[in-house]
């Protein structure tokens, strides 16, 4: 359905804060769905669809936004768009009007919202445990943009409007995000049988520490985060190997262990089933062991929107048994 809601009529010249253009105060309402709809989903193609317009009309109404501000909003990509520090500023200040007048609107639910509920969070979590805890929202209706990346991005990318909902590994410092906590996961230090065996061996003899020297380590991170942190908080000491293996993303981390490359330190989510078949095995088994607080932070505003507020209580219904 396509967006009827009428031009406000005033004349004078509004000027966006912290550069981004000027926009002329009688600029249509439709123009700045349309922004909001390419900023949220990354794309014109994306976008048209959403708000039952051609592409080419879409590419228009950016342009006339544009030119209107005297400003460009989106460097043109190969596949997709790229926002620019003033369309960052334009949506922060527009999303939340637009979704909570889009909320007072009604009607199919689809025409509700400028673009689906977009959520972001770490990419290996996402696969795991967010996507299926939501599977029946999407089987009944809902429609999901999900973005994967590091925390600190993410919450920038948060403030400026372009997720509704962002799943962190640390609570935001201040008081301008809200976040619940969502739940604890655990670590556990793990290799392949072969390696379990030859490491078992060893700390029999003399500690697991010591075991574990020549055994190669894998990690995602050249600075082992993860790893240093379980020495530190569970065997007491300061891990000293250097990582054979960095690889930026957990599942490469376990693919390789999993082949029998060495051993990691893991979230047990990502690594549970591998644990339950007997492909992988637990090198320590520690009284308490390491937890991690996840945080389920929301874009200020989306109280109004009531898609963003059932993905907010699925997964914080979800997580209690996660």
């Amino acid at each position: 359905m396509r967006n009827r809601t009428p031009k406000v009529t005033e004349t004078e010249t509004g000027t966006v804060p912290g550069g981004a253009g000027r926009l002329p105060a009688h600029a249509d309402l439709n123009l700045l769905r349309t922004f909001l709809a390419v900023y949220r989903s990354g794309s014109f193609t994306a976008a048209a669809p959403q708000l039952g317009l051609s592409q080419p009309t879409v590419t228009a109404q950016i342009r006339t936004l544009e030119q209107q501000g005297g400003r460009e909003l989106f460097t043109r990509l190969p596949r997709g768009v790229e926002p620019t520090p003033p369309a960052h500023e334009l949506a922060a200040r527009v999303s939340a009007p637009l979704d909570a007048l889009a909320a007072l609107e009604g009607g199919d639910p689809s025409a509700g919202r400028t673009a689906p509920v977009h959520l972001a969070g770490p990419s290996e979590l996402l696969c795991v445990r967010v996507l299926p805890a939501l599977a029946p929202l999407v089987a009944g209706g809902l429609r999901l943009r999900v973005a994967q990346g590091l925390t600190e991005p993410l919450l920038e990318e948060l403030r400026t409007g372009r997720h509704d909902l962002v799943i962190t590994t640390r609570r935001p410092r201040g008081r301008a995000l809200e976040s619940v906590p969502l739940a604890d996961e655990e670590y556990v230090l793990v290799a392949s049988p072969a390696w379990a065996d030859r490491v078992g061996a060893g700390a029999r003899a003399g500690d697991l520490c010591a075991a574990l020297r020549d055994v190669p380590l894998i990690t995602y991170a050249e600075d082992l985060p993860i790893a240093r942190r379980y020495w530190r908080t569970v065997l007491g000491r300061q891990l000293t190997a250097s990582a054979a293996v960095t690889v930026p993303n957990l599942y490469a981390v376990l693919s390789a262990v999993n082949a029998g490359a060495g051993y990691s330190v893991l979230p047990h989510s990502l690594c549970q089933e591998h644990l339950d078949a007997g492909r992988l095995v637990r090198l320590h088994d520690p009284e308490e062991p390491p937890l991690n607080t996840l945080f389920l932070v929301q874009r200020p505003g989306a109280d109004a929107d009531p898609e963003v507020l059932r993905v907010r209580d699925r997964l914080r219904a979800a997580a209690s048994a996660w």
